[in-house]
């Protein structure tokens, strides 16, 4: 098997909230490889979204690693982090994150052209991953244009614009109809199997079939994991028993 993409060793985060310690994530280990997506459940608070952002990059782990490409992020400067983000993960945020500012097309080929891409490359490619995702007839709209649903797959083209290795998705289909949400994570799933490694956080048994593996998550802990489809379903049974 190929090296992987992504490493979680001993990856612990803590929280302060006053004189309380919130212990978001407790050890988790967690490898995921090239053509392999990993769906991560479990309840409200259990440390879904801390995962993925510590993975990413955004945030840094109170002990343990993590590793991009053999890369330790902890051991990178944060022009480098960022820079690690912009070629090699993509990140579906809960809340979108698109510039209000910019067109779809402006949006999604905007990672492209600060990591020094010449513009009309990085429109040519972000034309590609918008259209990927049915919305290449958006380009020349503004967030503000754009129904939630279709604010969604931009971000979402954004996300898979480029050659990312890493695919990080925070519920990606929460805004979208059930049609549109199947076609989303079809993306997902053929972006996987061209290569990438991809974690998707969802509450969706059906959502979690598409993955390879589903983790599901405890009070910060990996309780259990398993394959897919009847795997998610008995998971969320056992996780919601404990």
């Amino acid at each position: 098997m190929s090296a992987p993409v992504l490493v979680l060793s001993g990856v612990t985060r803590e929280h302060r909230q006053g004189d309380t310690v919130v212990h978001a994530l407790r050890g988790v280990d967690l490898a995921v490889h090239p053509g392999e997506l990993v769906a991560v459940m479990g309840p409200s608070g259990s440390g879904k979204s801390t995962l993925l952002h510590v993975a990413g990059g955004l945030d840094t782990p109170t002990a343990g690693r993590v590793l991009v490409e053999d890369r330790d992020l902890a051991e990178l400067s944060a022009a480098q982090v960022a820079a690690v983000r912009r070629r090699s993960i993509g990140y579906v945020f809960q809340d979108l994150n698109l510039l209000p500012s910019l067109t779809a097309l402006e949006n999604v080929s905007l990672p492209l052209e600060l990591d020094g891409t010449r513009g009309g490359l990085a429109r040519r490619a972000a034309r590609d991953a918008l259209d990927e995702v049915g919305v290449g007839h958006l380009a020349g709209r503004f967030p503000d244009d754009m129904s939630g649903g279709q604010q969604q797959r931009v971000a979402i083209a954004r996300a898979l614009v480029g050659p990312r290795r890493l695919l990080l998705a925070d519920e990606p289909t929460g805004a979208l109809d059930s049609t549109t949400g199947e076609e989303v994570l079809r993306v997902l799933r053929a972006r996987c199997e061209a290569g990438a490694a991809g974690v998707l956080v969802t509450h969706e048994a059906r959502h979690a079939a598409w993955a390879d593996r589903v983790v599901f998550l405890r009070d910060g802990v990996v309780v259990d994991q398993s394959g897919p489809a009847a795997g998610a379903e008995s998971l969320l049974t056992a996780g919601g028993g404990a």
